[in-house]
């Protein structure tokens, strides 16, 4: 019996903990400002995408052309971005670039400007691997119908190349809004960082406040990974 009321209590100490921790998120505009810092993850997130596709696609038909000088070029950078920690390339760009060249840059587009590089490398092999499987009879038949080089490859392989890559397109975008939580490194007030302000400012009041708090963010960055993961199956089978 001693050991029931024990449990039982135990339990409630429990619930009476994580009840505290998730107060902390109703207090004053703290979950409006993890929204705020939410948007700032995307938002960033977003425009690195945007360039990171545009670069990416050109990046990607200058690494199928014959001349082996621009091969080689093409494979040093997408390896050099491979291999090289984000973290260690927002540092680079924040903290060199800003003293080697003197000039102000923020910490957003330090972000921005890293995630760009990164995302133009990974975009341009996935455009390089979509061009390269297209079927090789493809050429052989716009070309026996009479169409120019050109005509061949904006009128056939686009098409087919773009049908293949935005699936996989889904994926990287998803990888770089999860590193994007990086950038609290180099000064950005985003979610993360923004956690971090409301459990130090709770630290004496709330010691529990980290779970509240981590575990918003967690379902932040799941929710929006999963409507991309849901979009990604759904272009799927509408190719299908």
């Amino acid at each position: 019996m001693l050991s029931s009321v024990a449990n039982t209590a135990s339990s409630g100490g429990f619930f009476e903990a994580v009840t505290n921790a998730f107060s902390v998120l109703t207090m004053g505009t703290n979950m409006v400002r993890l929204l705020g810092g939410l948007w700032t993850t995307v938002w960033i997130a977003l425009v690195s995408v945007f360039f990171s596709i545009v670069l990416g696609f050109f990046f990607g038909m200058l690494m199928i052309l014959k001349n082996r000088v621009v091969k080689v070029i093409c494979r040093i950078y997408l390896e050099f971005m491979r291999i090289m920690p984000q973290m260690v390339l927002l540092f680079l760009a924040y903290y060199g670039l800003t003293r080697m060249f003197n000039i102000s840059l923020s910490g957003e587009a330090a972000s921005i400007l890293v995630f760009t590089l990164w995302g133009t490398a990974e975009m341009g092999d996935l455009v390089r691997g979509a061009l390269e499987s297209v079927p090789k009879h493809q050429y052989e038949s716009g070309r026996a119908i009479g169409l120019t080089e050109r005509q061949i490859f904006f009128y056939i392989i686009i098409p087919q190349t773009l049908r293949s890559l935005i699936p996989l397109s889904m994926n990287l975008i998803t990888r770089m809004i999860k590193t994007t939580s990086l950038v609290v490194f180099v000064g950005v007030i985003e979610v993360v960082k923004i956690g971090q302000q409301i459990i130090e400012a709770n630290r004496l009041t709330v010691p529990t406040a980290s779970i509240a708090v981590y575990f918003v963010i967690f379902m932040m960055y799941f929710f929006v990974c999963w409507i991309l993961s849901l979009a990604a199956r759904f272009i799927e089978r509408k190719q299908k």
